[in-house]
């Protein structure tokens, strides 16, 4: 490749680090800062060719990077194992920061707050999952806890185990029921109805309001209260 040029002979401007220093990590594209991670290219691919093949292979979208595995990244001509592992480090680190700002958020007024406390639960998940938002009655978190993980299509729920945790909390009033559809259909199902309103049946008997029911499926979400299938 006689056009071939590596990273330290562009233009100081268009070098990713110090585009970083003199304009801040926000002008960086996606790339760009996956370059920097990378931070050496080979004999003819630079750093940000190696990054722009691999967004472009999960079509410039860092949901489906993050679902990548250390022997997909490893399949990107140019991507040893030590820069597979960095890549993977620092998707790992992304997911537990938004975890844990999740868990800082004192109340849920709306169905927006909740799906934003649970986007980062279901951030790269490829099967069914089933989260609960246990709550007090004023709408602050107490607890988001995993209740079950299944296949691609669905995931089984045992109603019993959500009101036993509840119980366990004391103080927890209220509940918010949510899983994910990796289909990306927002559509709730005849299953996810029927478990809805057994579940708000069985916390009648106890003093537990189901609040919501949520379907996450990428960055949208679906809300049983805001459609009127919860009164």
């Amino acid at each position: 490749m006689e056009n071939f040029k590596s990273i330290k002979n562009w233009a100081s401007e268009d070098r990713p680090r110090e585009k970083m220093i003199e304009k801040g990590a926000a002008a960086l594209s996606n790339a760009e800062l996956l370059a920097i991670l990378i931070n050496t290219g080979t004999a003819n691919r630079s750093a940000l060719d190696i990054a722009k093949e691999i967004m472009e292979a999960n079509h410039q979208n860092l949901l489906e990077l993050s679902n990548m595995t250390f022997t997909d990244l490893k399949k990107i001509k140019g991507l040893g194992e030590k820069k597979a592992i960095t890549l993977l480090t620092a998707l790992e680190i992304g997911k537990r920061r938004q975890i844990s700002a999740a868990l800082e958020k004192p109340q849920i007024k709306s169905s927006r707050d909740a799906f934003e406390v649970l986007a980062s639960h279901y951030f790269g998940k490829t099967v069914e999952a089933f989260y609960v938002i246990y709550m007090l009655h004023n709408g602050n978190v107490i607890s988001v806890e995993n209740i079950s993980n299944g296949g691609i299509t669905g995931t089984v729920v045992d109603s019993r185990i959500i009101f036993k945790r509840a119980l366990e909390l004391k103080s927890s009033t209220r509940i918010i029921l949510s899983h994910n559809h990796p289909s990306g259909n927002l559509n709730p199902s005849e299953a996810d109805k029927r478990l809805t309103e057994k579940m708000i049946q069985g916390g009648k008997l106890l003093d537990i309001e189901i609040a919501d029911h949520i379907i996450v499926a990428g960055n949208n979400y679906f809300s049983f209260r805001d459609e009127g299938l919860i009164g």
